[in-house]
Parts: structure tokens; C-alpha cells; sequence
């Protein structure tokens, strides 16, 4: 094997363990998250890590360096309302239903943007393969064991991503990597409000405040920073790939910290999202990018 190759490999490697450090940081995090919510709840904790993430990314990018044009200003706003608006109802989410579980709905609002711009017949067995997969999970049946409002705030979170991306196509363009900076910085100013409404004072306690930012780290600084290496390391295709493992990670962290278990239909309509989320990244062509989505 020649050193070319085997730098190539290495590289590949590099790649795929970024990614799912990345996605093992991210879950962890959210995990921990939900630790915080009999103290100060889901608004509050949700308000408090993006607040956070948003700091970190500002230092972390210091987009100031560069203005805003005034034509993304609007749509700037948009986007981060958009982000702020998901992580409320993904938080919602992660107080009423097992992590993995709500992860794995939320993550077919992307799939969806993905094989609705696809025509290929083998594209409609993924996209039947996400059905399958939210159809064993929404609580249809009369013993559903899922709380109904919390699938309904995965669903809601599936659409925001699904518009965040949208949304995102605009403001990446001009702003390119600030784009989260700023859209996080405005989601801050949007969401801290409802947070402090929520929790009050407690909010600002110094345990709450030290635990939170080891929350933002874990769930927006980190997983970015590893993203950014993997996406210099991997084709597209193997790096959605990848990324389509974030629901089982999930699981596994609402089970290494929380204690989360879930039922063997769950676990089978999981791997349906999942391998639809994994084949379409394989298969289908000319798919929009999936921005991640900071969680």
C-alpha cells in the first residue's frame, strides 16, 4: 500500500471518528440537559444552552470581523428564529419521550427536504422506510406507551429543521460559516426571554450556569468544531452516512444517563429512520446539503 493511500486512509478514518465524536458529544449532551429540567425546566435549560452556544460560537468565529449585508438581515432573523423555535420544541420533545425516540423524529425533517427533491423509484424505498418508521412510533394505537404531545413536539422540531435548512440556504451563501454564529446570536436574544420567564432566578444560579455551559459545549462548540474537521475528510455521501446514526447515539445516551429504555417496536421503527436517513445519503443524487443542525 503506498503512503498516499494510506494517508487517504487515515484521513477517512480521522473522518468518521470526528463524526461520531461529534454525535456522541451532541447526545451526551442533550442527555444531561434533560438532568436539569425538574429544576428549571425545559424552556429554561433550552434558552440557557443556546444562550451559551451562542457566546461560544461568537467567540469562536468572531463574525463581527466581516458585516452583514443588508439584504440577509431579514432572512439572518428568520434563520434564527427558525433554530430558536426548533430547539424550543426539541427540548419539549426530550421532557416528554425517550431521546433516541425523539431524535429519530426529528431527523426526517431533513430526510424529508432530501427525497421529496428526488424522483428515482429506489429513492421511495427510503422515504417508505421513514414512514414505516414514524408510523410505529406515532401513538396511533389506544396502548400507545409514547406521550402524544411529546411526538407532536418532534414534529414540530422535524419541520423547523426541515425550514432551518431552507432558510439557511440563504444566509450560508453571504455569510458562509458565521451563518451560525449569528443565526445562534439571534436565536439567543429571541429564546432567553421565554427561559427567564419560565425559570426565573434559578436560571442564573451558579450550579445551573456551570452545568449549562458544559451543556452548550458538548451540544453546539464541540460537535461543530469535529463537524468541520469531518466534512474536510469525508465525501458527502459517507458523511451523511454517518450523521444518519445520530437517533441510535441518542438512545444510547437517554440510556447510559437517564436510564431510558425502549420497547423492541420502538427499537425496529428506529432502524427504519435510520436506514432510510443512512440509504438516501448513499443514493440519492443532487440532494440539497443537510446543514446540522446546532442541538
Amino acid at each position: 500500500m503506498s503512503r498516499n493511500e494510506m494517508n487517504g486512509q487515515g484521513a477517512v478514518l480521522a473522518g468518521a471518528g470526528a463524526v461520531l465524536a461529534s454525535l456522541l458529544s451532541m447526545n451526551m449532551g442533550a442527555a444531561f440537559a434533560k438532568t436539569l429540567f425538574p429544576i428549571v425546566g425545559a424552556y429554561g435549560i433550552a434558552a440557557l444552552r443556546i444562550f451559551l452556544a451562542a457566546i461560544l460560537l461568537m467567540l469562536f468565529r468572531r463574525p463581527w470581523r466581516r458585516p452583514i449585508p443588508a439584504d440577509v438581515r431579514w432572512p439572518l432573523l428568520i434563520y434564527g428564529a427558525t433554530l430558536a423555535l426548533m430547539n424550543l420544541l426539541i427540548y419539549q420533545a426530550f421532557a416528554r419521550i425517550p431521546l433516541g425516540i425523539a431524535m429519530a423524529i426529528e431527523v426526517t425533517g431533513p430526510l424529508a427536504i432530501v427525497l421529496f427533491g428526488s424522483r428515482r423509484p429506489r429513492d421511495f424505498l427510503w422515504l417508505g422506510a421513514a414512514v414505516i418508521g414514524l408510523l410505529l412510533l406515532l401513538p396511533l394505537r389506544s396502548d400507545a406507551v409514547l406521550d402524544p404531545l411529546g411526538v407532536i413536539f418532534a414534529v414540530g422540531a422535524a419541520a423547523c429543521w426541515a425550514l432551518y435548512i431552507l432558510t439557511g440556504k440563504r444566509v450560508s451563501g453571504a455569510l458562509r460559516g458565521d451563518a451560525v454564529a449569528w443565526g445562534m446570536l439571534a436565536a439567543a436574544i429571541l429564546v432567553l426571554p421565554v427561559g427567564l420567564t419560565h425559570a426565573g432566578a434559578s436560571l442564573l444560579s451558579p450550579w445551573v450556569l456551570m452545568v449549562g455551559l458544559a451543556i452548550a459545549l458538548l451540544s453546539s462548540a464541540l460537535p461543530y468544531s469535529l463537524e468541520m474537521e469531518a466534512m474536510r475528510r469525508l465525501p458527502a455521501p459517507v458523511f451523511g452516512l454517518l450523521l444518519s446514526a445520530a437517533p441510535a447515539i441518542g438512545a444510547l445516551a437517554g440510556f447510559v444517563v437517564l436510564g431510558e429504555r425502549l420497547t423492541a417496536l420502538q427499537g425496529v421503527a428506529i432502524f427504519c429512520i435510520i436506514a432510510a436517513s443512512g440509504g438516501s445519503a448513499l443514493t440519492v443524487r443532487h440532494a440539497p446539503a443537510i446543514e446540522d443542525a446546532p442541538q
